[in-house]
């Protein structure tokens, strides 16, 4: 489907001489491009409000960009998704880059640890997780020590002008 944007759309019951001024509804989406954007904002106000795309109009959609994209966060995720069996909430973890790394992130982990497809996840809440104290999984908790460092156990040498041909192997572990 290709890499996922955040898109702020807002749109509104078309005016009517009993209401002229309808009510706006605002959302942020995460999708592809602002098509599929527009269509999921219309799926979830037609869940939520008795209007759907025929009696209804957009009056924006922006694309929201990050703050700081080379700063590495913690973010909490609320989701709502089917399973084979029912409707689940769910409260998931993430440490990327960005929201929309984030959302790509659980799109991908819900894929592999429970089979949930695209069009099954409700994306509830996306915030960016302050104080390291709020971070309530372990998996993320792990990551916040204090000068953390990863081994790198087994090296392969770069290639070199050596012969092709050599007496022994090499030593990948030091």
């Amino acid at each position: 489907m290709g890499r996922l944007r955040e898109y702020q759309v807002i749109g509104r019951h078309l005016p009517t001489d009993a209401n002229p001024t309808p009510k706006l509804y605002r959302m942020r989406i995460f999708a592809p491009n602002d098509v599929v954007a527009k269509s999921r904002f219309w799926y979830f106000l037609a869940k939520l409000r008795k209007i759907k795309k025929a009696n209804g109009e957009i009056v924006s959609l922006n694309k929201i960009a990050e703050k700081r994209p080379q700063k590495v966060k913690n973010f909490g995720i609320w989701i709502r998704y089917d399973s084979r069996s029912g409707t689940h909430n769910m409260y998931k973890e993430y440490r990327e880059m960005s929201r929309c790394d984030a959302v790509e992130a659980l799109y991908q982990d819900m894929a592999a640890r429970h089979r949930a497809r695209f069009r099954t996840i409700h994306i509830l809440k996306v915030v960016e997780i302050e104080k390291t104290d709020d971070i309530k999984r372990p998996y993320i908790k792990q990551l916040l020590t204090k000068n953390l460092k990863f081994p790198l156990p087994h090296r392969v040498p770069k290639k070199s002008t050596k012969k092709i041909f050599a007496a022994s192997r090499p030593a990948t572990f030091f």
